[in-house]
């Protein structure tokens, strides 16, 4: 049977600023019914003010689109793609919308995730302490294992070429509790603020389903933007739920995008260091793969 999450710890709500900004809450979805309504469930809960939730669907074929319309009605709207378009592009029909109407700020969430009630206005809260924070994202962990993390903010050295995350697979005891900088944030989820949104632009299509959150980070970083890590903040994530945790079919795609993400953003004297960091990240994922850890 699978693990619910633990309960969060009591603590005080996080002040917000007078008025809250006004946020949109965007799901991208493709097929997995039952957690995309899992999802919605956690996510209505939420204990902020003032937000909407706009679910962007990639052309389902399991009936995902007339079973939220009938589970939750005019507490959410559906936006049906005519296709599946990845994640870049799914996303990209939901931000730009975000920025048609208004919106503050926008949540980025994949349908396979359990928020906190408390998430968004963690989240809400850690940006409105610098104009210059582009975007912040949670703590997550893993949903079957819901004290080990998953993600706890992401590193990406161009010397080395490959993304890291802190936190993976550690038994969460406070030791990833401090808010920082980070280099990138994990599209699974993150808080965007209009301004870095409209400044930066949308996720890059040209990307194979991996990569697009971190090429829109360095992109966000390059622009004098930064991007913050808020523990406080938290979430639990179905890894691999669409991709498939061992498929080939996610390591090809993850290569794909990486070259692309190095082709753009690393220097020509990463290349002297890029091979040895490969090797290192390939015995690595060898060895995750045979203990079924990946």
């Amino acid at each position: 049977m699978t693990s619910e999450p633990a309960a969060p710890p009591v603590r005080a709500p996080a002040p917000l600023p007078d008025p809250p900004p006004r946020v949109l809450v965007l799901v991208l979805a493709w097929n997995g019914r039952a957690l995309t309504e899992a999802c919605l469930e956690s996510v209505l809960a939420f204990d902020y003010p003032k937000f909407d939730v706009l679910v962007v669907d990639n052309a389902s074929t399991d009936g995902t689109v007339p079973a939220l319309r009938a589970r939750f009605g005019a507490r959410i709207e559906v936006l049906e793609n005519p296709a599946n378009l990845l994640f870049a592009g799914g996303m990209n029909v939901g931000l730009q919308r975000a920025l048609d109407a208004g919106y503050d700020s926008v949540l980025l969430l994949n349908n396979d995730i359990v928020v906190d009630r408390g998430m968004l206005r963690e989240l809400v809260a850690c940006a409105a302490g610098d104009p210059r924070i582009a975007a912040a994202g949670p703590k997550i962990y893993f949903f079957d294992r819901p004290e080990t993390i998953w993600f706890a903010g992401g590193e990406l050295p161009l010397w080395r070429g490959w993304s890291k995350h802190r936190g993976l697979r550690e038994v969460d005891r406070g030791q990833h509790d401090l808010e920082r900088d980070v280099d990138y944030l994990t599209g699974c989820a993150f808080l965007v603020r209009r301004e870095a949104l409209a400044d930066v632009g949308l996720f890059d299509t040209g990307f194979a389903m991996y990569a697009e959150d971190a090429d829109w980070s360095f992109r966000a970083r390059a622009r004098g933007w930064r991007l913050v890590y808020s523990p406080a903040a938290r979430m639990w994530h179905r890894v691999s739920a669409s991709a498939g945790p061992r498929s080939w079919f996610k390591m090809r795609r993850r290569l794909a995008s990486q070259a692309r993400f190095l082709r753009r953003h690393a220097r020509w004297y990463h290349a002297l260091t890029i091979p040895l960091g490969t090797c290192v990240e390939a015995v690595r994922v060898v060895g995750l793969l045979v203990r079924r850890k990946v």
